[in-house]
């Protein structure tokens, strides 16, 4: 298959690369577009195909039938079979930071439970790292093993990476972490990666559903809103971060500092939990709240996010107010 000549907003141009997806042909030539899992799940790279012909190479599971039938793709999963001309988020105002690889060491290590490890690494006193929060890291693991995590924070003055790791049973990288690693061993990573960051902050009412390991982005984000001055920050912040057990919601959020609403939910609570059970996306649909002037930012299980975004459009949630951050195992975590 040849190269064919890929148009971004009628101004963006670059060449298709012969066996890649467009995403991957638009990195190869370092052009700036929306994406977050690269396997057809989440619809970060959703884009509206203007002009030409495609390939679809995996499924689309992050796009509705409606989106489907009103022209909407998945960059990571579709091939140019033609010169085509597409849509997209206008990433012009943003810089993103150039991913590289670096050396790091485990710093600190804490098991919360039985299947969550909060993992510290330390990068060396030179390192130049910037990420934009919400954004994730691979680590490169023993025998070359790549695995991506979210930042669930990031101090630069001690040149620390946090990362919030779930575990999974026989998978390559989760018998590592959970069985081998140690503190000070050698890793490797590559990053910042993903656009799965708040498109706008100021004056607006934000959302945040989050499941499991899901909520490491909405911390980094969350963090990055206390000190803005007031005048910058949202009009209103609310969380919801679901979990089957209360065990499961394992990490301390700043929500104090924020004035935010955050509402822990339970699918499996136990006898003597006061707080709200079932599913995420059902309890913030039953809060009432005008969905049609928020934004929703979405992390966490596959499942989670497609239900999330089919349920919250149907309740006049604006489809490109929803932006989301699919945690994907990979089958060899």
């Amino acid at each position: 298959m040849g190269d064919f000549k890929i148009t971004v907003n009628s101004e963006i141009t670059f060449q298709s690369k012969s066996g890649l997806s467009i995403l991957e042909s638009a990195i190869a030539e370092e052009k700036t577009l929306p994406y977050s899992c690269k396997t057809g799940r989440c619809s970060t790279c959703k884009c509206r195909l203007i002009q030409g012909n495609t390939k679809l190479i995996a499924d689309e599971l992050g796009l509705t039938d409606q989106e489907k039938g009103e022209g909407w793709i998945l960059s990571c999963v579709r091939m140019a079979e033609s010169d085509i001309s597409i849509e997209v988020d206008d990433f012009s105002d943003i810089k993103l930071p150039v991913p590289k690889i670096l050396p790091c060491r485990i710093s600190e290590m804490q098991f919360l439970g039985c299947d969550v490890l909060v993992v510290k690494l330390r990068l060396p006193p030179s390192s130049n790292f910037f990420f934009i929060p919400g954004q994730y890291i691979e680590v490169i693991g023993p025998g070359g093993v790549r695995r991506s995590y979210s930042i669930a924070g990031f101090y630069h003055d001690q040149k620390i990476i946090e990362l919030h790791i779930k575990k999974f049973e026989n998978g390559k990288m989760s018998n590592y972490w959970f069985g081998e690693a140690k503190v000070n061993d050698l890793l490797r990573l590559y990053g910042p990666l993903g656009t799965f960051f708040l498109r706008n902050d100021e004056a607006v009412d934000l959302i945040f559903l989050a499941t499991g390991t899901g909520i490491a982005p909405v911390k980094a984000i969350l963090e990055s809103l206390v000190n803005l001055p007031k005048e910058k920050k949202p009009n209103s912040i609310t969380v919801l971060w679901g979990g089957r057990r209360e065990s499961d919601l394992y990490a301390q959020l700043p929500v104090t500092d924020l004035h935010c609403t955050y509402i822990p939910v339970l699918s499996r609570a136990q006898e003597g939990w006061n707080g709200k059970r079932g599913y995420v996306q059902d309890v913030l649909v039953s809060m009432n709240l005008d969905l049609s002037k928020c934004y929703v930012y979405a992390c966490g299980s596959d499942s989670m996010i497609r239900s999330a975004k089919d349920l919250l459009i149907k309740n006049k949630l604006p489809p490109r107010n929803f932006f989301s951050d699919a945690f994907v195992c990979s089958g060899l975590d």
